[in-house]
């Protein structure tokens, strides 16, 4: 079968040929629709996070995926299923606290394997195999745009996360405001646009696909360089959710600034070591005297994606449609990993097979 991955001293995903997997007990074998590339993806490629298979000279890269059951096993799925794998996977010695507990997305990083980007093989490839309690159930109808359903768990735990800092009291959230207008800060930003005045900042110049975006959705476009975080709330409006999708350290100190008494930041970026003064003193006054409360997340599980099929439904008309702006078929996949061209490109694709309803 074709896989797309990367290679030991090479550089840059590559097309592959591989071995067709072969299920084990519990496993169900999964013919593959498509798999969205984000940022993760790039830094996997680029050496910065993540690793090989223990043994192994080789990665399939691909995280957010969305499949077709084609042989079950001993499995209670049906041949047909539509389904999109969670990420997380016990480590080689066996499972632990976390699985036991179905919890794997509140593991450390030395509990887990994450398929696609550290120590296992990812879904970026013609056919993937998954035991059963990893793979979620996906409306038939929405097949084709089912690889969001991987970064939108991400945002559902998050946002999750925070409420539940705010479990206590009366919280909204009424006003947010997510850091970086990537392809997840996008994404978490249509979520909040029913909900809450969003506001968005981001680096970018105009034109941008992803301004346009956000103003379609009645989010406002902030340009950090001219309004920094820490200028925020004088300039717009100190906010209850802060929605950090940068992995900017200096944010995570930056935007108890913007936050609102009782407001909670949720960071969600992975940034390098970096040593920096901050003044801990008045940050942890802010936090104290305003009850505010920072929160750190990463990965989801299988309830938050379930959760994720129901907000993929309800996403604002038109939003999907806009952010989703190429879908590659795998032969020409170096197209999924471009830089965008003149701001163009937000959320893309690649495609191995199409979805045909029993």
């Amino acid at each position: 079968m074709h896989a797309i991955g990367i290679e030991r001293g090479k550089t840059g995903p590559r097309l592959l040929e591989l071995p067709r997997p072969e299920p084990a007990p519990g496993e169900a074998l999964v013919r593959t629709l498509r798999v969205g590339v984000d940022g993760t993806d790039h830094e996997v490629v680029e050496g910065g996070h993540g690793g090989f298979p223990a043994g192994e000279d080789h990665l399939v890269l691909g995280h957010e995926a969305v499949g077709v059951v084609v042989e079950p096993n001993d499995t209670d799925l049906a041949a047909g299923d539509v389904v999109a794998p969670t990420v997380r996977r016990p480590p080689p010695d066996g499972s632990n606290t976390y699985f036991e507990r179905g919890e794997a997305d509140m593991a450390s990083p030395e509990a887990i394997l994450e398929r696609g980007i550290d120590g296992a093989h990812g879904f970026m490839s013609e056919y993937f195999t998954s035991p059963e309690e990893y793979l979620v159930s996906v409306p038939a109808e929405l097949a084709a745009l089912g690889f969001l359903l991987e970064p939108l768990s991400v945002s559902e735990k998050a946002l999750e996360l925070a409420a539940a800092a705010r479990s206590t009291v009366t919280w909204g959230p009424d006003t947010a405001l997510v850091l970086g207008n990537g392809s997840l800060g996008l994404l978490t930003a249509a979520m909040l646009a029913d909900e809450a005045t969003v506001y968005c900042l981001g680096r970018t110049d105009r034109p941008h696909a992803s301004i346009d975006l956000l103003e379609a959705l009645g989010a406002t476009y902030v340009d950090s360089r001219e309004t920094p975080v820490p200028e925020f709330a004088a300039a717009h409006e100190p906010v209850e959710l802060v929605y950090e999708a940068t992995g900017h350290a200096k944010h995570a100190f930056e935007c108890i600034d913007a936050l609102a008494p009782g407001g909670v930041a949720a960071l969600l970026g992975v940034p390098g070591d970096w040593t920096f003064e901050v003044n801990g003193g008045r940050l942890h006054r802010e936090l104290v005297m305003g009850n505010r409360a920072l929160v750190g997340s990463v990965n989801s599980g299988p309830r938050h994606f379930r959760a994720a099929v129901d907000r993929l439904r309800t996403l604002p008309d038109g939003f999907v449609d806009d952010y989703v702006t190429d879908v590659v078929p795998y032969e020409s996949f170096e197209r999924a990993f471009a830089d965008g061209d003149g701001g163009t490109v937000i959320k893309t694709a690649v495609e191995f097979d199409t979805h045909e309803e029993r």
